[in-house]
């Protein structure tokens, strides 16, 4: 099978009348669809149940964006069984037929590529620029790894033995359990649920509460691609009782989980126990959160730095695992980077997602919640730059918020806030600031902005991150360029988008024959 040289889906430019036109079109059609309700799907058939759970518009707090059938324990044993049923039959399918599926999937993404930004716009807050990336990178992991299956299926190498004929090959792990975070609802969900189906395993896939229309939207495009029915199970539900129980499940074979720490730390507790009748240890992909720095060194250009910093820490509110929420300057450059920041700060305007602003709502009034108290927290650790409190709307809206002067230690200079709060340090020096980007328990994303190449090389060595950017943002990582996953509470830094990420869903089978 031969495919051309995998490049990555172009992000949609919204200053373009047409974009911003076809996209505000894909809006009034979506809206004719809130309020419906949807069921679950277990090999292929429809389920209802009689508790429902509602998604939200975050800019409208007020408004349904769809209903959904909330699973319970007896639908969870059901699908995990009729998912490792239907793992008998396509663990055998050739991964070209795999791959093509993949191909076929991006292609109609692409197709629905405005519908796809609109359902996400509604329910997850995201602005279009925001939402466009989101689904771009949904298409380019279906691209990647159906490249690279059949990159992994072809004759590996291995060192000759005489009198052996040696043959090594990689084989799907079984029944595989998927739940995905609300900040990435498409990416995120497509690239786990994705890599798994296509390394020949089959998938129950729990969506986030909080974005559960995303889950469907996969499901359904996964349909029309041809997908055979009971290789993807859509289980949205609890994650006490939907969750928990899928993780525990004696059959299932492998979690990829992306989320907070505190639920990731749990689903590895709850994983690493053998159940009874459980004959493997269960393969565990998480990918956690982040305490991400920007350093910012004397000797670099201060304008650069500013905007770097900014479209880091609030684009999508600061949502993302990748933002960054502690800025480290060195003292020399500290006084003008603050001016300049306030003033680049309190440029942003805040607004509903669909009428494209450049800040949105944050996702939920947990969120909501939570991100204030942290506010609350900053006001006696550091000096109130911008924001500070809610912002005007009947949504879930937070203003920017910066607290400069704030220590190393601080508890918003070590705890993940998940939201549009950024703390600015002041450092001595470029050995300083290496120590405090180090100094917590994560170990995601981080940028150092600086002309003087013998700090880049040392920060290269000595920065304990998973993905490192030098002289630009820190998040926006495209596959195949930038293989995603941090160490430490990060996560098992699990290079999502790079070469060896369908590693994690194939286990290797050595054959050797005896020969004359």
């Amino acid at each position: 099978m031969k495919v051309k040289p995998f490049k990555n889906e172009p992000i949609l430019d919204f200053s373009v009348k047409s974009n911003s036109e076809k996209q505000k079109k894909a809006l009034l059609e979506v809206r004719k669809k809130l309020g419906a309700s949807y069921n679950l799907f277990i090999n292929g058939k429809e389920y209802q149940t009689e508790n429902k759970f509602n998604s939200y518009n975050p800019s409208n707090k007020d408004e349904i964006v769809a209903s959904f059938s909330k699973g319970t324990v007896e639908l969870v044993n059901l699908a995990v069984d009729s998912a490792l049923n239907k793992f008998q039959e396509w663990q055998y399918v050739p991964a070209e037929k795999r791959a093509r599926i993949l191909f076929k999937a991006a292609s109609i993404a692409r197709k629905r590529r405005f519908e796809i930004n609109a359902w996400m716009i509604l329910e997850a807050g995201k602005n279009f620029s925001e939402a466009d990336a989101d689904t771009a990178e949904a298409i380019d992991f279906l691209e990647f790894y159906a490249r690279e299956i059949l990159r992994y299926s072809s004759k590996q190498p291995l060192t000759p033995v005489k009198g052996e004929k040696n043959e090594l090959v990689y084989i799907p792990l079984g029944v595989g359990v998927v739940i995905p975070p609300w900040n990435f609802p498409f990416a995120i969900l497509v690239g786990m649920t994705s890599a798994a189906i296509v390394s020949g395993n089959t998938v129950v896939l729990k969506p986030s509460s909080d974005t559960p229309m995303m889950g469907y939207l996969f499901y359904e495009i996964m349909a029309q691609a041809g997908l055979p029915s009971g290789v993807l199970n859509f289980l949205p539900g609890s994650g006490g009782e939907v969750g928990d129980n899928l993780v525990a499940h004696p059959k299932v074979r492998f979690i990829a989980f992306t989320g907070s720490m505190e639920v990731g730390i749990h689903i590895n507790e709850l994983a690493a126990k053998v159940q009874p009748g459980q004959i493997w240890l269960k393969r565990v992909v998480c990918e956690m959160g982040g305490k991400d720095s920007i350093i910012v060194d004397k000797e670099t250009n201060i304008d650069d730095a500013v905007a770097g910093v900014v479209a880091s820490a609030f684009g999508f509110q600061g949502q993302k695992c990748s933002a960054c929420s502690r800025a480290i300057v060195d003292a020399a450059v500290y006084n003008e980077f603050v001016e300049k920041l306030k003033s680049a700060v309190d440029q942003i305007q805040i607004g509903p997602a669909e009428d494209n602003f450049r800040m949105g709502p944050v996702v939920s009034a947990g969120a909501e919640r939570s991100i204030l108290s942290y506010i609350e927290i900053g006001k006696n650790e550091g000096r109130l730059l911008n924001g500070g409190s809610k912002a005007e709307g009947n949504g879930f809206y937070i203003k920017p918020t910066v607290y400069t002067d704030v220590s190393p230690n601080a508890r918003i200079s070590q705890e993940e806030i998940f939201g549009p709060v950024l703390a600015v340090i002041k450092s001595p020096n470029f050995d300083e600031s290496l120590k405090i980007a180090n100094n917590t328990k994560y170990g995601l994303t981080g940028a150092v902005y600086t002309k003087n190449r013998k700090k880049i090389e040392r920060a290269k060595k000595e920065l304990l991150i998973g993905n490192l950017y030098f002289n630009r943002k820190c998040t926006g990582a495209l596959v195949g360029g930038h293989p995603f996953g941090g160490f430490n509470m990060s996560g098992t830094d699990s290079k999502a988008g790079g070469r060896d990420y369908l590693l994690l869903f194939l286990q290797a089978k050595l054959m050797s024959e005896k020969v004359k």
